[in-house]
């Protein structure tokens, strides 16, 4: 009964990851895109022009009911598909739904464009021309190779752009803020004299001078992005023309073989792994998200270790084993199954706004008003899981304290090691597998908590991520992005659902990678600790 438990349990987690992998993955495969005549009946026939997301039965009373001028004759279900038409300037929305036997004449003209914009999501259409600064530059079958040009030109400079927003001017603008700190702290403290004065004017005259600089080549690059433009015809005829800035790619999903659909397949899972979000966090990757993740939870590691290992040492080996070590240790238990929202809680009350709020008065008085370490940050969302997973790590460690035989201490303490070089050299080496389990557990749980870190660091969107070139490089008051509160937030607080269903099965996959990634490498330092001490047991 016991192994059959375990092999229906094994056999649902991976049902429920090949499910979330199957509706999470596919939707970067790059799929046709149908045209068909749309006849409502009692309306003009239009052309809808689309890729098939959904499709479902739906029974015909329900249509009926639904306003919708549905035959009586006919079987009792009728199937209803959910088509992606982009174009939302256009349309309103990117998504419709429409009655499957109301579509005739389907076909997949191969030349068909698919523009992927970086604002307004897709646009279908056929393509009709390329323009420079408003000239024609090429029409027909000549446009599509022009255009594939002039993107990958436009990348190139768009690049260039990003580097430089996020570099050169990030780097100034924090130079600056250091300036005006500086300044702030020396006239609080009655320092500022004309010799500093004159030291920070000039400092801050340089970085203006270089910013000015960066400006007009911002400027120059923001105009040759922008020159070029597309011209596109809709399904119902409109034609609309599109920047080239504006478009991520443009691809024919109809034209492509297997093997371009394949590389496609790959650019897009790649994307999407290491590119920032766009469009709400419908579009484009989730790298700060995975970043910030990990981050945490290494912090988190560093911090729960040493205290949990230091406080279950304590309880096995130093305290008196009463009624108060069974008292603490029964509050230990029960800490673990203290609901998360709780310590969300006490992290923001006590760590940001008490601990954050006396460090910006002791230390960063300049900043005032404005909070520094008083805000919801990188440094408090990890204490607070290291608070969260104290107990799992406190009891693996004891529970591994507890299984070295006695007469270990005692052969070390007969050879005349002191208690502490028994505990250093002997007892925590053979205990360090238990450690690692009991870490391996925190970083799981940690991992996956949202609603603490909601309150205590985690935002919608945090592109700049808090590990930087900029002095102190490693900035722990600043906010970050996380897997799971992204999963919450595209689910469930996004604008567009249909848009962000995918992302949501794609984002918990690769939570569920991540997770598995850090734990199994915990797991082989586990294994590795176990080898390496083994001959202490014997």
């Amino acid at each position: 009964m016991s192994g059959g438990a375990v092999a229906i349990a094994i056999i649902m987690t991976l049902g429920l990851l090949a499910v979330i992998a199957t509706r999470g993955l596919g939707h970067f495969w790059p799929a046709d895109i149908i045209e068909a005549d749309y006849q409502v009946p009692g309306q003009e026939s239009r052309v809808m022009l689309g890729e098939v997301v959904q499709a479902e039965e739906v029974p015909r009373a329900r249509l009926a009911a639904a306003g919708l001028p549905v035959a009586e004759e006919g079987g009792e279900f009728m199937t209803r598909e959910l088509l992606k038409v982009g174009n939302r300037e256009l349309f309103g929305a990117d998504f419709t739904w429409v009655v499957g036997e109301w579509l005739s004449n389907l076909r997949k003209p191969a030349d068909i464009t698919v523009l992927e914009r970086r604002e307004w999501g897709n646009f279908y259409g056929n393509l009709v021309n390329v323009k420079e600064s408003g000239q024609l530059v090429a029409e027909g079958d000549a446009a599509w190779a022009e255009l594939q040009q002039r993107l990958e030109r436009v990348d190139e400079l768009h690049a260039q752009l990003v580097r430089l927003e996020k570099s050169d001017i990030g780097r100034i603008n924090h130079g600056l803020e250091r300036i005006r700190l500086e300044g702030r702290k020396l006239q609080l403290q009655d320092k500022l004299d004309a010799a500093a004065q004159a030291d920070m004017d000039a400092r801050r005259d340089a970085l203006n001078a270089e910013y000015k600089v960066l400006e007009e080549r911002m400027v120059a690059l923001t105009q040759q992005i922008n020159r070029d433009s597309v011209t596109l015809t809709a399904s119902d005829g409109r034609q609309t023309e599109i920047a080239l800035g504006k478009i991520v790619r443009a691809f024919r999903p109809n034209a492509m073989s297997s093997v371009d659909k394949l590389g496609f397949y790959a650019m897009k899972v790649w994307e999407f792994i290491s590119d920032e979000p766009r469009e709400a966090n419908t579009e484009g990757g989730i790298f700060p998200a995975i970043f910030g993740t990990v981050l945490m939870v290494m912090l988190m590691a560093v911090i729960v270790t040493p205290f949990g290992v230091i406080a279950a040492v304590y309880l096995r080996e130093y305290a008196h084993q009463g009624p108060l070590t069974r008292v603490i240790r029964i509050a230990v238990n029960n800490l673990a199954g203290v609901p998360s929202i709780v310590y969300g809680v006490f992290g923001l009350g006590f760590f940001v706004y008490v601990l954050g709020g006396s460090i910006d008065q002791l230390f960063f008085p300049e900043a005032a008003p404005a909070p520094t370490f008083g805000t919801p940050g990188l440094m408090w969302a990890s204490l607070t899981l290291a608070i969260l997973t104290l107990p799992v790590v406190i009891v693996a460690t004891e529970e591994g304290l507890a299984r070295i035989p006695r007469a270990v201490r005692e052969g070390s303490l007969a050879l005349g090691a002191t208690k502490a070089e028994t505990l250093w050299k002997v007892v925590i080496p053979m205990a360090s597998p238990a450690m690692m389990t009991g870490l391996i557990l925190a970083v799981a749980r940690a991992a996956g908590e949202v609603a603490p870190l909601m309150l205590v660091g985690v935002v919608k969107l945090a592109p700049s991520l808090p590990l930087n070139a900029n002095y102190p490089y490693l900035h722990l008051d600043q906010k970050i992005m996380h897997l799971g509160f992204h999963i919450y937030d595209v689910g469930f607080q996004s604008p567009n659902v249909e848009a962000a269903r995918p992302l949501v099965y794609a984002t918990a996959l690769l939570l569920v990678i991540v997770i598995a990634l850090l734990n199994l490498t915990a797991v082989y330092i586990r294994n590795h600790l176990r080898e390496k001490y083994k001959a202490l047991d014997h």
